[in-house]
């Protein structure tokens, strides 16, 4: 990495703002808030997005949109292994607020299968997605490079299309994961809008 950064001029500052959630993931365990989510998901998330963005040369005003797309991916996942994590890590990315909002029990992500006030707060971390996803619709048409604009765009609607079965599917019951079909629909998707760019 130190290499490529050299070689590239990209600033380092995404490899140690990851190096921040390396950190944090070492100690904490439970997120009181949306916004403290979104914090973490700054330096866990975001930074991958940024870096790519700055190899690419690309504009800094391209960081909005990479940021929503980011931290959209970061929440998905952490949907998709929300029991996984709370057997083997202890850790819970529900943010605490939500849990006491719905009335749910910590040990409820323990379980075989979600309860009805775990899917509501599901719910409600998926339509937080739904609206980062809208947003982050707009990198494609900000990226300058055709290559770089095809992968976004794929990956929007891999997003999308993740978020959908998850609404759909209980995490807790098995891991919610993309098919073939998804990623062959997506990349139709994506080739076809490129069409009109």
């Amino acid at each position: 990495l130190r290499r490529s950064l050299t070689e590239s001029g990209v600033s380092p500052v995404h490899a140690t703002d990851l190096l921040i959630a390396f950190r944090q993931d070492a100690t904490k365990q439970r997120y009181e808030t949306f916004d403290e989510l979104y914090n973490y998901c700054r330096y866990s998330a975001v930074p991958v997005g940024r870096y790519v963005i700055d190899l690419h040369g690309e504009s800094h005003g391209c960081y909005r949109a990479s940021d929503a797309l980011c931290i959209s991916l970061q929440l998905l996942n952490h949907l998709q292994d929300c029991g996984t994590d709370m057997r083997k890590l202890d850790r819970c990315y529900i943010p605490q607020t939500l849990m006491r909002h719905f009335r749910i029990n910590i040990r409820d992500l323990l379980g075989p299968e979600e309860t009805p006030p775990l899917r509501r707060a599901f719910i409600t971390v998926l339509d937080r997605v739904d609206r980062l996803n809208l947003a982050a619709e707009e990198l494609p048409y900000l990226v300058r490079s055709r290559r770089l604009r095809a992968e976004t765009m794929f990956i929007c609607r891999l997003s999308m299309r993740l978020a959908d079965r998850l609404s759909k599917s209980d995490p807790l019951a098995k891991r919610v994961k993309l098919t073939k079909a998804d990623g062959t629909l997506s990349l139709l998707r994506a080739l076809g809008a490129l069409v009109w760019l």
